[in-house]
């Protein structure tokens, strides 16, 4: 296959879709399937794709938002930089909308902060050389993904000297939270759909520890409608086959051709020069998870706004009605949130699922899963 159109062929997707009937009829029970991506999420609902499965097969959400798990505290902190005097906050502009305790980096925009959004880390490094009467913050948020522009913004900054230039990192790695999840006894899930675009930064191998500690089988997939169906029936192998019964569970590799074994090694090395990892790290929904947070290295504490500010580091509880930490951990689905569609919008957000472009609440919302009726309802049938 060369081009996108081949992923989401029908014919391709019966075909796959006959194998997955076949392989689930050898099941001995239902399955429950974690796609750790909010891009997994998105693709699943925009086409259908938990209807055009069988009823054996249930999609649980997992943690893979990189906006939805930064927690409120950390919105306040950037929102506090932000008021700073001469200072021009800079971030992704899906992070413009999340909610903080009091009010979101937009509004504090419209109220007179200077926050701006960029494509890029990379991008706010002009802002500061237009400016050098200001300090620049960059707002980082993601996990392996977009660390790797994040450090290497923090070695452009270092090799030109850039002295009114900082980063506020709240960068993640998966491996903590998902051994929370596993060890936390709270989600019930019997295989995983990796996630394809960090695994080109950390490699396949980076999933091992979920097969050989837990025996759970991982598939890391592309995110095409074809990728995610032929992940469901690689996954369907491992067990109809007795893999996982006789504690055999592996980690296979459908996106390959992106992701390799080993990932991108020089991405990997740069981080761990520019990057070090925090004692412990909070998560929206699963609170403090020990070595799961990226600070920066001393050696760029020049350029790491936490050293440079006295970021207040107060921590806020979500709002009592928000139930984004029960979905981001699979223990509820958007539409058993008791705000979800009503008081909670993408215009009235009150979570960051509903906010972020790959939150699952904005998934359901945005495709038409609003109740339980209303998401069996738009079942696809041949």
């Amino acid at each position: 296959m060369k081009y996108v159109d081949e992923f989401r062929d029908p014919a391709g997707a019966k075909v796959l879709l006959r194998r997955i009937d076949e392989l689930v009829g050898r099941l001995d029970r239902p399955l429950k399937v974690m796609e750790i991506c909010g891009s997994h999420t998105h693709t699943i609902y925009r086409h259908g794709l938990e209807h055009l499965l069988p009823e054996q097969i249930e999609f649980v959400h997992g943690p893979g938002c990189p906006v939805c798990v930064i927690p409120m505290g950390r919105i306040d902190d950037a929102l506090w930089l932000a008021r700073q005097p001469g200072v021009i906050l800079t971030t992704f502009g899906d992070m413009m909308r999340v909610p903080g305790s009091t009010e979101s980096l937009l509004q504090a925009r419209a109220t007179g902060a200077d926050v701006r959004f960029v494509y890029s880390p990379l991008d706010a490094l002009p802002i500061a050389r237009a400016n050098p009467d200001k300090h620049v913050v960059f707002f980082a948020v993601g996990f392996e993904t977009t660390a790797p522009s994040t450090a290497v913004t923090l070695e452009r900054a270092r090799v030109e000297s850039l002295a009114n230039f900082s980063v506020f990192s709240n960068h993640v790695v998966t491996e903590p939270a998902l051994r929370a999840i596993v060890n936390g006894g709270e989600t019930e899930v019997d295989a995983f759909i990796g996630p394809g675009h960090v695994a080109t930064v950390i490699g396949t191998t980076a999933f091992d520890f979920l097969a050989e500690e837990f025996n759970l089988p991982v598939v890391v997939a592309g995110f095409e409608p074809l990728d995610v169906l032929q992940a469901v029936e690689m996954l369907l192998e491992q067990f109809t086959s007795g893999q996982v019964a006789s504690g055999r569970a592996r980690v296979q590799n459908q996106y390959a051709r992106v992701v390799r074994p080993e990932g991108n090694t020089v991405a990997q090395k740069l981080m761990g020069r520019v990057f070090r990892t925090r004692d412990a790290f909070e998560w929206r929904g699963l609170g403090w998870i020990e070595r799961s947070g990226l600070g920066i290295a001393p050696e760029y504490a020049r350029w790491d706004a936490e050293q440079i500010f006295r970021v207040p580091g107060v921590r806020v509880a979500d709002p009592p009605a928000c139930e984004c930490g029960s979905v981001l951990t699979g223990r509820i689905k958007p539409w058993q949130c008791r705000v979800f569609g009503t008081a909670c919008t993408p215009a009235t957000p009150i979570g960051t699922c509903m906010v972020s472009p790959e939150g699952a609440c904005a998934a359901y919302y945005n495709f038409g899963r609003l109740t339980r009726q209303t998401a069996q309802a738009v079942a696809i049938r041949d």
